[in-house]
């Protein structure tokens, strides 16, 4: 019996630390977007081991600030709920700024890696262009307004990242209005330019669109392979993969 129990004692040991060291991953979707968009992602990485919190948080509701509290932390409390003690992101375009807002404000030791899609990190030309016009904040709301290009708008302000960092950016735009607004290349909402941010670990450019990009059979591949790599699969192109600037 005594050997019953050691054996027994061990086998609920090994259960508990296998658990206790799964990778979550939070999901955090776009502007004007729910957690639906995100579930392809979603069914990918759960089915590659990871835990998954898909965070559906009011976009239009709040300003970013208050956002990055409601959905980086909301994803945060919902993977330690689960168990899991390594956080990574992958975020779609608003999203990232929420996480790059609320790690410099809240910085932590158990982020591990972060994949952003279509990240407006140095602000959006079209919001430049488009915000007095009549509607626009209506509906895009507060957190639209704050995604300029100026010193004083949010991407612009919260300086270098310090978390391990791989940018994928859409060079094809469905939005061709959109799209007269931005410096080429673009994915309809964001430059390829404007993803970048000073301290990424990787970049590459996709021949996607902004609206779809994560649901882009090569954006999934790609965010598996720097969720565990730190790096992206590199491709066969010149000047898709760059170090940080």
């Amino acid at each position: 019996m005594p050997i019953l129990r050691t054996i027994f004692a061990l086998s609920l040991l090994v259960l508990s630390e296998s658990a206790f060291s799964r990778e979550c991953v939070i999901l955090l979707h776009g502007l004007v977007r729910s957690a639906a968009s995100m579930e392809t992602l979603e069914k990918t990485l759960t089915a590659e081991g990871y835990v998954v919190s898909n965070i559906d948080y009011p976009s239009r509701d709040h300003a970013i600030e208050a956002l990055a509290e409601i959905a980086v932390g909301g994803g945060i409390e919902q993977c330690q709920q689960q168990g899991a003690t390594k956080l990574n992101f992958v975020t779609h375009s608003l999203g990232g700024i929420l996480v790059r807002l609320y790690l410099k404000h809240n910085p932590r030791d158990d982020v591990n890696r972060v994949v952003m899609l279509g990240p407006p990190n140095q602000g959006s030309e079209v919001v430049d262009s488009l915000k007095k016009v009549p509607g626009f904040e209506l509906l895009n709301g507060q957190a639209g307004m704050q995604l300029g290009t100026s010193e004083s708008d949010i991407p612009r302000s919260l300086g270098p990242v310090e978390f391990e960092l791989g940018v994928i950016a859409g060079t094809h735009s469905i939005n061709l209005i959109l799209s007269t607004f931005l410096p080429n290349p673009d994915d309809g909402k964001v430059s390829v330019a404007s993803t970048k941010v000073e301290g990424m670990r990787d970049f590459i450019a996709l021949p996607t669109t902004h609206p779809f990009m994560m649901k882009n059979d090569q954006v999934i591949a790609q965010v598996i392979h720097f969720l565990r790599h730190g790096a992206f699969l590199k491709q066969d192109r010149p000047g898709n993969s760059e170090a940080a600037e």
